[in-house]
């Protein structure tokens, strides 16, 4: 029994030592698993050394956030010009690190204190169209019971800096504001954060506070009213029936013999009666509409910016027009293969419909791609996938040729009236029908009204 005690008491001792030894920590590290006096105040001076090494980081690092570059070498000038100047005689550089030293402690004077501002950014419109006026503002609020003094705000607009001085306010005054925004190009511009700059004349010093909360604006693409697209391209309850014959719509077409599987409730009777054979009802069918907006991304069917924003512009306003209509309809881009796929990506990206803005939005962010899918592809893709389509416009540019056309037309099933959209600033406007395809050449945005108004015509 005792031996066994032993046996567990040593087994006790082994899992729970109180020692140092199998300990690895800072201490073990220094000065192992001695003890004593001199041990002690080795470990007392690192960690007094790691206390200041700590204060100092912190110091430093808050100095480095308000001296800038120019502040840096200035600092380092002064003991430089004094010590040489001292020491080789030269008065003049004497003179240039005491005027140095008065400098960077004048500038030291401009960051004592803290500003009460509070700085609030807002856009008066979230979305323009490309030329249009845009503007963003600045609130800012002096909530404290002493007057504030001037501030230097500067708001990151895109890849630029706007800069805006803010005077001194008053307790619980207001101040608004407003700077422009750059929107010559279509896309998302970022606006802000905020931030209040405090810095010497010279620029030795800089202190920042920043405000969070960054704002976009939509640049949307530049769009036209055109008219209804119902008539002469789309057949459906609002326009005319098609040729396709149908045992249950709304326009009567003639009647014909019973057969059996007809419905009984359009059995006509007073027919059936004078015949002496059942005759039913044959109708028209009618469809609604679903248009589909195929654009192509490909850098190969344009040959410049200008006729890819001409096509954006294109997609733009018959997707607004089909919006503004309620019709069904479908937006599609081709997607670019990754630079480092084994295999050509064959997919479309579908853009929001449910609404003009929506669908602006994202129209504001497409962009060319070496990679992406070309114009027949998206064809084939889209007419894999929009099923029941009625209306199938293909936007491009002048490097599509008149075949490639032909073929991506073939990619939509029977019945589908293909409208080929050619945006080309250096032809002179015109349609061009081809079987079972229409090609629009237009060189400016107001071309496409009149192409639509021919083409419905003829």
């Amino acid at each position: 029994m005792a031996r066994s005690q032993t046996t567990v008491s040593a087994r006790f001792d082994t899992q729970f030592t109180t020692g140092s030894r199998g300990l690895t920590n800072a201490r073990t590290r220094i000065v192992g698993d001695r003890t004593g006096f001199l041990a002690d105040a080795i470990i007392a001076l690192v960690r007094l050394a790691t206390a200041v090494r700590a204060v100092l980081s912190r110091v430093f690092g808050r100095v480095a956030a308000v001296v800038t570059p120019l502040g840096w070498t200035a600092v380092i000038a002064v003991p430089v010009s004094l010590g040489f100047g001292y020491g080789l005689g030269i008065l003049e550089l004497v003179v240039a690190g005491w005027a140095l030293l008065a400098l960077l402690l004048i500038a030291v004077v401009y960051l004592v204190g803290r500003s009460p501002l509070q700085i609030r950014l807002a856009l008066p419109h979230n979305r323009v169209v490309v030329g249009e006026e845009a503007e963003g503002e600045i609130v800012a609020v002096n909530p404290a019971r002493r007057r504030s003094l001037g501030a230097t705000v500067e708001v990151p607009v895109g890849a630029g800096i706007v800069e805006l001085v803010v005077p001194g306010l008053g307790a619980g005054a207001t101040d608004a504001r407003s700077f422009a925004i750059p929107s010559a190009r279509r896309g998302i511009v970022p606006v802000g954060p905020v931030r209040a700059v405090r810095a010497d004349p010279v620029g030795l010093v800089r202190r920042e506070i920043t405000w969070p909360g960054a704002l976009e604006l939509v640049v949307h693409p530049v769009t036209i009213g055109i008219p209804s697209m119902s008539t002469g391209l789309i057949r459906d309850l609002e326009g005319n029936p098609t040729r396709d014959l149908s045992t249950n719509d709304v326009s009567f077409h003639a009647l014909r013999e019973y057969v059996p599987g007809d419905d009984r409730r359009y059995i006509h009777w007073k027919s059936s009666a004078r015949t002496g054979t059942y005759m039913v009802r044959q109708f028209e069918e009618t469809r609604r509409s679903h248009l589909v907006i195929a654009l192509s991304l490909a850098a190969g069917d344009y040959a410049d910016d200008a006729e890819f924003e001409l096509a954006v512009s294109v997609a733009g306003s018959l997707g607004s027009r089909a919006i503004k209509d309620a019709r069904s309809l479908t937006v599609v881009v081709g997607e670019a293969t990754p630079q480092f796929a084994k295999r050509k990506l064959f997919a479309v990206r579908v853009l929001s419909t449910l609404s003009r803005a929506r669908l602006l939005d994202d129209l504001a962010v497409v962009d060319r791609a070496e990679s992406a899918l070309a114009i027949t592809d998206v064809a084939r893709v889209t007419g894999e996938q929009a099923a029941g389509a009625s209306v199938a416009f293909l936007v491009c540019g002048s490097g599509v040729t008149p075949q490639e056309l032909r073929a991506a037309s073939t990619k939509f099933p029977a019945g589908v009236e293909v409208v080929a959209v050619v945006c080309d600033p250096e032809t002179t406007p015109g349609l061009r029908r081809v079987a079972g395809l229409s090609v629009l050449t237009i060189g400016y945005l107001d071309d496409l009204q009149k192409a639509l108004a021919r083409s419905a015509s003829s």
